[in-house]
């Protein structure tokens, strides 16, 4: 029996085909990805968007299934055809039976820094050094390349200066073309039906863009380097199982010249600028109490799906066009019994005092910056610990001080900061507690305040 209760922007895959469709639906194939619209008066059917050529149309529920999540595999890789360091014979060893345009890559012994890639040519195993210069490869000196994804991706369309186009990856054993699983699950989308626009942001691993995909605004992160494309791999996959109005969700990802990782655009930016921008006069204290509860919403979901975003900041927290506030940014989120992490990166005036001390991740760290993140809100987009080093801030913060009361501040609100910041962990709420005295503060408010007044970009 389908689901018979699928929200908006739910991706569904088509089970078949439909070729000659009534009037009012919408023809597809077998494979294609379809995004559901609103559902129709028409009992079991659905307002459909079609993702690659954009038509609308109505489709019958029971020919669709829900678009799967991928699952977290370790052996997922972009680079399948990448054997990190072997020797030349024994590269020789694993092109074979030989087989015209049969390829691998490997690191250069001779030369640390370069890589080789072997191919498979009249029986014959050709090794072409590919030198690392300048941040780019080159093999000729006259094409060159961001990264080894790019480079491959050339010569697999394009002779060039080699003796076979590249037609075969030979796998490195106990890896997955990440390629062929994210064109399975349907989450491959297609390059050439992206408009790139202007640069939005520069992350920390690449430029964010603006661009339209098939009629839908959306934002493109690219990530050169093959190394951190990898690693966003599982930030992805955890991505295409998360599905809800509070969190920025992912559209796809595109392989070219690296990796484009495709989420939904939110056009007013992120959660910080928004209010330093607007101030007291445009955003009133109703509007800030309905940013805080949808960001709890996302974080309730988030907790539900035994998930730690261990970087919940108002810079992470995007502003959708009609003013609804999103969690995005889940690069460092790990599911909850792997939480180790880098501490070097870590954001000191947003991490529990345990979770800087002793590495201990959990839900309840995530209130603690949940706090912090209230405190933003209702400051107007202040930094917080204002005047403080962030020396000062982690010894005065282990020793028991709590920031002030931002100024105008609701007493109710103030009072969840302090209950987020409980020295011990176990005794901070949980989401969706902090959900629960929301509502009842957002309550009181409705009476008073009237509607927003953010809406105004």
């Amino acid at each position: 029996m389908a689901k018979m209760s699928w929200a908006a922007g739910t991706q569904c895959v088509a089970k078949g085909d439909h070729r000659k469709p009534k009037p009012e639906e919408l023809c597809y194939h077998k494979g294609d990805i379809l995004t559901i619209i609103h559902t129709s008066t028409k009992k079991g059917f659905y307002r459909v968007r079609h993702n690659s050529s954009g038509e609308e149309g109505l489709i019958n529920s029971t020919n669709v299934r829900e678009r799967e999540a991928l699952r977290v595999d370790p052996g997922l890789s972009f680079m399948p055809w990448f054997h990190g360091k072997i020797s030349g014979p024994e590269a020789v060893c694993k092109l074979q039976p030989a087989e015209d345009g049969l390829f691998l890559v490997r690191e250069s012994i001779r030369h640390p820094g370069d890589y080789v890639l072997c191919v498979s040519v009249s029986r014959d195993v050709v090794h072409y050094r590919v030198i690392y210069q300048d941040n780019k490869l080159t093999i000729d000196n006259t094409q060159f390349f961001y990264n080894l994804i790019d480079m491959i991706e050339f010569y697999s369309r394009n002779k060039g200066s080699i003796a076979t186009t590249l037609l075969k990856p030979k796998q490195k054993h106990g890896t997955k073309s990440a390629e062929l699983e994210l064109s399975k699950s349907g989450w491959l989308l297609d390059i050439t039906k992206l408009k790139l626009g202007g640069n939005i942001g520069e992350g920390e691993f690449g430029a964010v863009y603006e661009g339209e995909y098939l009629g839908q605004q959306v934002a493109v992160k690219t990530i050169k380097c093959d190394v951190t494309a990898q690693a966003f791999l599982q930030e992805t996959t955890v991505m295409t199982k998360l599905q809800h109005k509070n969190l920025v969700r992912l559209l796809g990802v595109m392989l070219h010249k690296g990796l484009h990782i495709v989420t939904e655009l939110m056009t007013k930016g992120n959660l910080v600028n928004f209010l330093r921008t607007r101030g007291r006069s445009v955003v009133n204290s109703a509007q800030l109490l309905h940013f805080a509860l949808d960001v709890c919403e996302g974080m309730e979901y988030l907790e539900s799906k035994k998930l730690i975003h261990r970087d919940l900041a108002a810079r992470n927290v995007l502003v959708s066009d009609d003013s609804v506030a999103k969690v995005s940014d889940f690069g460092l989120t790990k599911v909850v019994s792997k939480a180790k992490s880098d501490n070097a990166k870590l954001p000191v005036k947003w991490t529990a005092p345990e979770a800087l001390k002793k590495e201990k991740f959990s839900t309840k760290s995530d209130v603690w910056s949940y706090g912090v993140l209230l405190w933003e809100i209702f400051s107007y987009g202040r930094q917080p610990y204002p005047k403080m080093s962030l020396k000062e801030v982690k010894e005065m913060v282990e020793g028991g001080y709590r920031m002030e009361a931002p100024e105008d501040c609701p007493p109710a609100l103030y009072s969840l900061m302090r209950l987020c910041w409980e020295q011990e962990p176990r005794r901070r709420p949980a989401f969706n507690k902090l959900r629960e005295k929301l509502e009842r503060e957002a309550g009181k408010h409705s009476g008073g305040e009237g509607g927003t007044s953010a809406s105004g970009s």
